[in-house]
Protein backbone atom coordinates (compact mmCIF):
# COMPACT_ATOMS: atom_id res chain seq x y z
CA UNK A 1 0.00 0.00 0.00
CA UNK A 2 1.62 3.57 -1.08
CA UNK A 3 0.57 6.47 0.64
CA UNK A 4 0.86 9.96 -0.85
CA UNK A 5 1.66 12.64 1.08
CA UNK A 6 1.06 16.46 -0.99
CA UNK A 7 1.73 18.95 1.05
CA UNK A 8 0.62 22.75 -0.07
CA UNK A 9 0.84 26.08 1.61
CA UNK A 10 -2.64 26.14 2.79
CA UNK A 11 -3.58 22.07 2.87
CA UNK A 12 -2.36 18.80 3.00
CA UNK A 13 -3.82 15.68 1.19
CA UNK A 14 -3.38 12.23 2.16
CA UNK A 15 -4.24 8.79 0.04
CA UNK A 16 -3.71 5.58 0.15
CA UNK A 17 -2.90 3.80 -3.16
CA UNK A 18 -3.78 0.41 -3.68
CA UNK A 19 -2.05 -0.20 -6.88
CA UNK A 20 -5.11 0.54 -8.91
CA UNK A 21 -7.05 3.41 -7.20
CA UNK A 22 -7.17 5.32 -4.03
CA UNK A 23 -9.12 3.83 -1.35
CA UNK A 24 -9.12 6.87 0.81
CA UNK A 25 -8.15 10.48 0.79
CA UNK A 26 -8.04 13.10 3.53
CA UNK A 27 -7.18 17.02 3.44
CA UNK A 28 -6.00 18.19 7.34
CA UNK A 29 -4.36 21.99 7.53
CA UNK A 30 -1.12 22.16 6.78
CA UNK A 31 1.00 22.89 10.08
CA UNK A 32 5.18 22.57 10.62
CA UNK A 33 4.49 21.98 14.31
CA UNK A 34 2.30 18.61 13.83
CA UNK A 35 4.80 15.86 14.67
CA UNK A 36 4.83 12.43 13.33
CA UNK A 37 2.70 11.02 16.33
CA UNK A 38 0.00 13.63 15.43
CA UNK A 39 0.19 12.63 11.66
CA UNK A 40 0.05 9.13 12.75
CA UNK A 41 -3.18 9.20 15.54
CA UNK A 42 -5.04 11.48 12.29
CA UNK A 43 -4.39 8.76 10.25
CA UNK A 44 -4.58 5.55 12.08
CA UNK A 45 -8.54 7.30 13.68
CA UNK A 46 -9.46 7.77 9.73
CA UNK A 47 -8.28 4.81 8.32
CA UNK A 48 -10.54 3.35 11.23
CA UNK A 49 -13.34 5.20 10.54
CA UNK A 50 -13.33 4.44 7.32
CA UNK A 51 -12.69 0.83 8.07
CA UNK A 52 -9.35 0.11 6.42
CA UNK A 53 -7.38 -2.14 7.58
CA UNK A 54 -4.19 -1.90 5.46
CA UNK A 55 -0.44 -1.55 6.27
CA UNK A 56 1.39 1.05 4.70
CA UNK A 57 4.33 -0.02 3.03
CA UNK A 58 5.63 2.76 0.66
CA UNK A 59 4.97 6.81 1.45
CA UNK A 60 5.67 9.39 -1.28
CA UNK A 61 6.28 13.01 -0.54
CA UNK A 62 5.43 16.12 -2.53
CA UNK A 63 5.98 19.46 -0.32
CA UNK A 64 6.43 23.11 -0.97
CA UNK A 65 6.56 23.79 2.71
CA UNK A 66 9.97 22.63 3.89
CA UNK A 67 9.32 22.52 7.32
CA UNK A 68 7.12 20.01 7.50
CA UNK A 69 9.18 17.38 5.52
CA UNK A 70 10.99 16.22 8.91
CA UNK A 71 8.25 15.42 10.79
CA UNK A 72 6.59 13.43 8.18
CA UNK A 73 10.11 11.65 7.03
CA UNK A 74 9.81 10.53 11.17
CA UNK A 75 6.44 9.40 10.65
CA UNK A 76 7.44 6.72 8.23
CA UNK A 77 10.48 5.43 9.87
CA UNK A 78 8.57 5.31 13.32
CA UNK A 79 5.31 3.60 11.91
CA UNK A 80 5.66 2.42 8.59
CA UNK A 81 9.44 1.34 8.68
CA UNK A 82 9.98 3.01 5.39
CA UNK A 83 12.22 5.73 3.77
CA UNK A 84 10.30 7.54 2.17
CA UNK A 85 10.62 9.33 -1.63
CA UNK A 86 10.54 13.09 -1.46
CA UNK A 87 9.77 15.05 -5.12
CA UNK A 88 12.55 17.37 -5.87
CA UNK A 89 15.45 15.48 -3.80
CA UNK A 90 17.98 13.94 -5.66
CA UNK A 91 17.55 10.62 -4.91
CA UNK A 92 13.78 10.63 -6.46
CA UNK A 93 13.73 10.14 -9.97
CA UNK A 94 11.62 12.02 -12.14
CA UNK A 95 10.01 9.79 -15.42
CA UNK A 96 11.42 13.21 -17.66
CA UNK A 97 13.53 16.01 -16.23
CA UNK A 98 12.28 19.16 -16.21
CA UNK A 99 13.68 21.27 -19.08
CA UNK A 100 13.74 24.44 -17.00
CA UNK A 101 17.06 27.56 -16.57
CA UNK A 102 19.85 25.82 -14.75
CA UNK A 103 19.95 26.26 -11.18
CA UNK A 104 15.56 26.30 -11.14
CA UNK A 105 14.06 24.13 -9.11
CA UNK A 106 10.29 23.68 -10.28
CA UNK A 107 7.69 23.04 -7.30
CA UNK A 108 7.36 19.45 -6.46
CA UNK A 109 3.35 19.97 -6.91
CA UNK A 110 4.17 21.12 -10.25
CA UNK A 111 6.45 18.14 -11.15
CA UNK A 112 3.84 16.23 -9.65
CA UNK A 113 0.91 17.75 -11.94
CA UNK A 114 3.21 17.39 -15.34
CA UNK A 115 3.86 13.61 -14.71
CA UNK A 116 -0.05 12.74 -13.71
CA UNK A 117 -0.93 14.96 -17.02
CA UNK A 118 1.49 13.19 -19.60
CA UNK A 119 0.43 9.71 -18.14
CA UNK A 120 -3.44 10.18 -18.67
CA UNK A 121 -3.27 13.02 -21.56
CA UNK A 122 0.10 12.64 -23.26
CA UNK A 123 2.16 15.64 -23.90
CA UNK A 124 0.71 19.06 -25.11
CA UNK A 125 -1.33 20.09 -21.70
CA UNK A 126 -1.66 22.63 -20.04
CA UNK A 127 -2.56 22.50 -16.52
CA UNK A 128 -4.59 24.81 -14.42
CA UNK A 129 -3.76 24.23 -10.69
CA UNK A 130 -6.31 26.28 -7.85
CA UNK A 131 -4.24 25.91 -4.69
CA UNK A 132 -2.55 28.68 -2.61
CA UNK A 133 -1.42 30.47 -5.59
CA UNK A 134 -2.98 29.51 -9.06
CA UNK A 135 -0.66 27.49 -11.32
CA UNK A 136 -0.19 27.06 -15.29
CA UNK A 137 1.88 23.88 -15.72
CA UNK A 138 3.04 23.31 -19.20
CA UNK A 139 3.71 19.92 -20.13
CA UNK A 140 5.58 19.31 -23.54
CA UNK A 141 5.30 16.59 -25.61
CA UNK A 142 7.79 13.87 -23.96
CA UNK A 143 6.29 14.71 -20.55
CA UNK A 144 8.80 17.35 -19.64
CA UNK A 145 7.50 19.88 -17.38
CA UNK A 146 8.62 23.18 -19.25
CA UNK A 147 7.85 25.97 -17.41
CA UNK A 148 4.30 27.79 -16.46
CA UNK A 149 2.76 30.95 -14.83
CA UNK A 150 1.96 31.79 -11.17
CA UNK A 151 -0.79 34.00 -10.37
CA UNK A 152 -2.25 34.81 -6.85
CA UNK A 153 -4.76 32.49 -5.52
CA UNK A 154 -8.29 33.00 -5.38
CA UNK A 155 -8.61 32.26 -1.80
CA UNK A 156 -4.85 34.76 -1.30
CA UNK A 157 -6.66 37.59 -3.27
CA UNK A 158 -9.71 37.52 -1.49
CA UNK A 159 -8.00 37.85 2.36
CA UNK A 160 -5.77 40.73 0.31
CA UNK A 161 -8.86 42.38 -0.50
CA UNK A 162 -10.27 41.95 2.86
CA UNK A 163 -7.32 43.04 5.21
CA UNK A 164 -6.03 46.06 2.58
CA UNK A 165 -9.75 47.81 2.47
CA UNK A 166 -11.50 48.63 5.68
CA UNK A 167 -14.45 48.71 4.65
CA UNK A 168 -14.47 45.35 2.34
CA UNK A 169 -15.92 42.58 4.45
CA UNK A 170 -14.40 38.94 3.78
CA UNK A 171 -17.02 36.67 1.45
CA UNK A 172 -17.01 33.27 0.37
CA UNK A 173 -16.10 32.59 -3.09
CA UNK A 174 -18.79 31.37 -5.22
CA UNK A 175 -20.28 31.73 -9.06
CA UNK A 176 -22.83 34.81 -8.96
CA UNK A 177 -25.98 34.81 -10.74
CA UNK A 178 -25.16 38.66 -12.47
CA UNK A 179 -22.15 40.22 -13.34
CA UNK A 180 -23.16 43.62 -11.71
CA UNK A 181 -23.90 42.97 -8.39
CA UNK A 182 -26.44 44.66 -6.17
CA UNK A 183 -23.96 44.87 -3.13
CA UNK A 184 -20.58 44.80 -1.83
CA UNK A 185 -21.19 40.95 -1.77
CA UNK A 186 -21.95 40.32 -4.78
CA UNK A 187 -19.52 42.79 -6.38
CA UNK A 188 -16.42 41.56 -4.66
CA UNK A 189 -18.15 37.63 -5.51
CA UNK A 190 -18.79 38.57 -9.27
CA UNK A 191 -14.83 40.43 -9.11
CA UNK A 192 -12.99 37.28 -7.73
CA UNK A 193 -14.97 34.99 -10.20
CA UNK A 194 -15.20 36.60 -13.29
CA UNK A 195 -11.75 38.11 -12.90
CA UNK A 196 -10.48 34.65 -12.46
CA UNK A 197 -11.97 33.14 -15.01
CA UNK A 198 -10.81 36.30 -17.68
CA UNK A 199 -7.34 35.30 -16.09
CA UNK A 200 -7.68 31.82 -16.36
CA UNK A 201 -9.15 31.85 -20.14
CA UNK A 202 -6.62 34.69 -21.02
CA UNK A 203 -3.58 32.75 -19.92
CA UNK A 204 -4.48 29.67 -21.59
CA UNK A 205 -4.82 31.28 -24.80
CA UNK A 206 -1.31 33.50 -24.59
CA UNK A 207 0.37 29.63 -23.57
CA UNK A 208 -1.46 27.97 -26.51
CA UNK A 209 -0.26 30.80 -28.82
CA UNK A 210 3.28 30.86 -27.57
CA UNK A 211 3.40 27.14 -27.85
CA UNK A 212 2.07 26.81 -30.72
CA UNK A 213 0.34 23.55 -31.46
CA UNK A 214 -3.10 22.38 -30.00
CA UNK A 215 -3.25 21.74 -25.69
CA UNK A 216 -5.80 20.25 -23.79
CA UNK A 217 -6.19 22.30 -20.46
CA UNK A 218 -6.76 20.00 -17.44
CA UNK A 219 -8.23 21.63 -14.33
CA UNK A 220 -7.22 20.87 -10.63
CA UNK A 221 -7.16 21.47 -7.37
CA UNK A 222 -10.11 22.61 -4.85
CA UNK A 223 -12.05 25.45 -7.08
CA UNK A 224 -11.38 23.91 -10.22
CA UNK A 225 -15.08 22.49 -10.50
CA UNK A 226 -16.02 25.89 -8.99
CA UNK A 227 -14.67 27.94 -12.07
CA UNK A 228 -15.60 24.93 -14.56
CA UNK A 229 -19.68 25.63 -14.31
CA UNK A 230 -21.17 26.89 -17.46
CA UNK A 231 -18.34 27.68 -19.46
CA UNK A 232 -15.46 26.30 -21.22
CA UNK A 233 -12.34 26.54 -19.26
CA UNK A 234 -11.36 23.05 -19.47
CA UNK A 235 -11.13 20.47 -21.73
CA UNK A 236 -11.28 18.20 -18.69
CA UNK A 237 -11.28 18.44 -14.32
CA UNK A 238 -9.21 15.99 -12.34
CA UNK A 239 -8.99 16.48 -8.78
CA UNK A 240 -6.84 13.82 -8.04
CA UNK A 241 -3.75 14.54 -10.71
CA UNK A 242 -1.39 15.76 -8.28
CA UNK A 243 -1.87 12.09 -5.82
CA UNK A 244 -2.23 10.21 -9.34
CA UNK A 245 1.11 11.77 -10.28
CA UNK A 246 3.10 10.97 -7.43
CA UNK A 247 1.65 7.29 -7.79
CA UNK A 248 3.50 7.79 -11.38
CA UNK A 249 6.58 9.22 -10.05
CA UNK A 250 6.92 6.28 -7.47
CA UNK A 251 6.69 3.65 -9.84
CA UNK A 252 9.33 5.04 -12.26
CA UNK A 253 11.42 5.13 -8.82
CA UNK A 254 10.63 1.23 -8.09
CA UNK A 255 11.13 0.17 -11.81
CA UNK A 256 14.76 1.63 -12.20
CA UNK A 257 15.81 0.72 -8.52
Amino acid sequence: MLLCIDTGNTNTVFSIWDGTHFIGTWRSATDHRRTADQYFVYLSTLMSLHKLDVRITDVIISSTVPRVVFNLRVLCDRYFECRPLVVGKPECLLPVPPRVEPGVRPGPDRLANAAGAFDRHGGHVVVVDFGTATNFDVVAEDGAYVGGVIAPGVNLSLEALHQGAAALPHVDISRPENVIGKNTVECIQSGVFWGYTGLVEGITARIKAEYGQPMKVVGTGGLASLFAQGNTLFDVIEDDLTMHGLTVIHSHNKDTA
